[in-house]
């Protein structure tokens, strides 16, 4: 299913998420949050410890699912969805980038790329032909056969890109993603973030550091669960 411009490819609704801790003790982590997100956008998510940003991020990535509220992802209502479909929607149409890299370590860089499609049935020679561009793409395509413990932090977060990217997804999630590196090296992401954006793909960045997020062009910050300010960044940071 594609989503013009003027229909938003998010739309949450009053959304909530509660946490049954046990001995009738609840923990609300998401309280009637209501956004809606554009293709092309570039958002950051912020806010302190125990704002609800990763519980967010969650949500928006359907790996957790509302306790209220609704979500709509590219008109969908995803309360709705069966297993299959939210994993369907994981794989193809969400892009994940982590902290934490989370590729496998005995595999080589095309080998982590090419994953998604394994699971999407694409055959053997298209996998690696799509997983070598895409690493090309992202400055990596002379890497491509290194495992991960051969790659700096930065190598191993371009491979992370790349492989969020080669089932051109509809959104790309970011957690942290230069969160274990160095200012440099991080900058250095950012400026691939900032291209893949001008290009056209629709990026959510959830971080804590003002810094990152005034690289996106747009601010959420997050305050007890709820949307405490929601605002265009006006003197926007560019990647060099």
């Amino acid at each position: 299913m594609t989503v013009s411009k003027k229909e938003p490819l998010i739309a949450l609704d009053k959304l909530c998420k509660t946490y049954d801790m046990g001995k009738a003790q609840q923990v609300m982590a998401l309280v009637d949050v209501t956004l809606d997100v554009y293709p092309g956008e570039y958002i950051a998510i912020m806010g302190p410890s125990g704002s609800g940003k990763s519980t967010l991020m969650n949500m928006l990535g359907c790996l957790d699912t509302p306790s209220c509220g609704n979500y709509y992802f590219k008109g969908q209502d995803i309360s709705e969805a069966t297993e299959d479909e939210l994993a369907h929607i994981r794989n193809i149409d969400i892009g994940f980038v982590f902290q934490t890299y989370n590729l496998l370590a005995r595999s080589s860089a095309l080998s982590n790329v090419e994953l998604p499609l394994i699971y999407s049935g694409v055959s053997r020679e298209e996998r690696k032909q799509r997983a070598q561009e895409v690493l090309d793409s992202v400055g990596m395509g002379n890497r491509a056969n290194h495992k991960p413990n051969e790659l700096s932090g930065g190598e191993r977060q371009r491979a992370a890109i790349a492989r969020a990217l080669i089932n051109r997804p509809a959104i790309i999630l970011a957690d942290e993603p230069t969160g274990n590196l160095d200012s440099k090296t991080g900058a250095e992401i950012l400026s691939i973030f900032d291209a893949l954006n001008k290009n056209g793909n629709t990026i959510i960045v959830v971080t804590h550091d003002r810094d990152i997020a005034n690289y996106t062009k747009r601010r959420i910050l997050l305050h007890d669960g709820r949307v405490q300010s929601d605002e265009a960044i006006k003197n926007r940071r560019l990647a060099n």
